[in-house]
């Protein structure tokens, strides 16, 4: 193998690492959602907290504006009203945007240089595109994902055991997203 495949290979590689990895991330998302005692979804917490519908909806609407603005030639659908989101609401758009940031991850490690930079937001400085931004979105999200699980503890609507310690299984939640193979292995 010349070095330029296996530049090539690297970054084919890497691409599909990250698809899954974003993919797994959206499989605890939707673990959560599919858990979730309804009645906590639009529960107020005492002071000034996001309910867990607006942290849902958040969410999607950061993705949405990571896509628009970091990869404008792919299809954004419609932002989420944390107003009147329901979780079957939020579960799909969730699902939706989360098949676009696969693609647009896709693009970006893919070498071929159709992505330039990642705008996290109009105001921050974007990055040049790589492994970073992918750290980025997963922080982003593990951040609310821990602010639900808390909410929804301290309302009184605490998420069984095998939901909270099932979005560590890493291994489970390949395979619930169908890939063959565990994390290491790009299917």
């Amino acid at each position: 193998m010349t070095t330029g495949q296996r530049k090539v290979h690297l970054q084919d590689l890497l691409g599909r690492s990250a698809v899954q990895t974003f993919s797994a991330n959206e499989r605890m998302n939707q673990r959560i959602i599919e858990h979730l005692d309804p009645a906590a979804w639009r529960a107020r917490p005492p002071g000034n907290v996001r309910t867990i519908a607006a942290i849902f909806t958040h969410m999607h609407n950061v993705r949405c504006k990571w896509v628009r603005l970091t990869a404008p030639h792919l299809k954004v659908p419609l932002q989420l009203n944390r107003a009147h989101c329901t979780p079957q609401r939020a579960s799909e758009g969730l699902a939706e945007i989360a098949a676009r940031c696969g693609e647009m991850l896709a693009e970006v490690l893919d070498g071929s240089g159709r992505v330039k930079q990642f705008h996290r937001d109009g105001w921050a400085q974007p990055w040049p595109v790589g492994p970073e931004m992918l750290g980025y979105m997963l922080s982003h999200e593990a951040h609310h994902r821990g602010q639900v699980c808390m909410l929804a503890h301290l309302l009184g609507f605490r998420l069984p055991e095998e939901v909270t310690s099932g979005i560590w299984n890493w291994e489970r939640l390949w395979k619930e997203c169908g890939f063959s193979q565990g994390p290491g292995y790009a299917d």
